[in-house]
């Protein structure tokens, strides 16, 4: 059996990546006539079309997508490999990372990461990724995420996992809703229909289990998928919200029309970590992430950018 020839490897990442022939060939140095060569090659190797033409689009079969985070994972590692003994470049390096986050460590910290980036590694480039019906710690094994920041939950034995900072909860409504005119109690919170926010649909959280102990249950009239549709959608209507208080009080000084309260019943503060899977551990660029991503949240931005120089 002949060896299958690596360079189809780096063609079909790029394919994938780019959706185009033109945008492959352009990434990869080559004309557009020897990228569609490459592809043929590609189809022949793998015994499948890999991909077929939609209008100016190509659009991946179902064996490529099957292979993408595959093919992205082996090229990545060929790379570093090959680097393992050299001082990497971050300035020139071309790198995409897949992130699965909060939407309050995009709220709080986005803008100064890519700020940062935009100096010290300006050729990368973050990809969020939407929360699915993997498993997480699934996702960080094969590939599909690079990096995982969320609320502390028990990981698989070998995901490396670092706290990032913790948060508490805070109620939000209109600025003249009318809940505000008397004291607050868990009866009156649980009143007001409410807002839930879950990018997998869930009616429930946090603070269900806290009425439930005094025997009280909401009522959940909207679920939405992330906070910023939420955050509108009770600019005019009497729904509650319950929210990160960092997020909410980002929204409020973005201007939102909007009121914070504390909760009448207790909810756990949440500590917030990042994980990522051990083959990229010792990666130069993903160490650079970890370490500006963990600056940000515990207020050494300055400094990370400085030590990155």
């Amino acid at each position: 059996m002949s060896r299958p020839d690596l360079n189809l490897l780096l063609a079909l990442d790029a394919l994938l990546d780019e959706g185009s022939v033109i945008g492959a060939a352009r990434r990869m140095n080559l004309s557009s006539p020897a990228m569609s060569r490459t592809l043929s090659r590609i189809r022949d190797a793998l015994g499948d079309p890999v991909f077929v033409q939609v209008g100016r689009k190509l659009i991946p079969t179902p064996k490529a997508l099957a292979l993408r985070e595959q093919v992205r994972m082996a090229v990545e590692q060929a790379a570093q490999v090959f680097s393992s003994n050299a001082e990497i470049d971050l300035r020139s390096l071309e790198r995409r990372f897949n992130v699965r986050a909060t939407d309050e460590f995009v709220s709080m910290h986005l803008g100064h990461l890519l700020g940062i980036m935009a100096t010290d590694m300006p050729r990368a480039m973050l990809r969020f990724s939407p929360e699915e019906d993997d498993v997480d710690e699934e996702a960080l094994r094969n590939g599909r995420i690079d990096l995982f920041i969320s609320g502390s939950r028990k990981m698989g034995p070998e995901i490396r996992v670092q706290s990032l900072f913790t948060t508490t909860y805070v109620s939000v409504a209109r600025a003249n809703h009318p809940v505000f005119d008397d004291e607050i109690t868990p009866e009156r919170l649980a009143r007001w229909e409410h807002i839930n926010v879950s990018r997998r649909g869930k009616s429930v959280g946090p603070v269900d289990a806290a009425l439930e102990e005094q025997g009280l249950r909401r009522h959940v009239a909207l679920v939405v998928p992330n906070p910023y549709t939420a955050l509108f959608a009770l600019q005019d209507s009497d729904l509650l919200l319950i929210l990160p208080k960092n997020l909410a009080s980002s929204a409020l000084a973005a201007g939102l029309r909007i009121r914070l309260f504390e909760l009448p019943v207790p909810l756990e503060t949440v500590l917030l970590t990042q994980a990522w899977h051990p083959r990229l551990e010792n990666d130069p660029a993903h160490q650079w992430l970890r370490r500006t991503i963990h600056a940000l949240c515990n207020g050494n931005a300055a400094q990370t950018a400085r030590q990155a120089k």
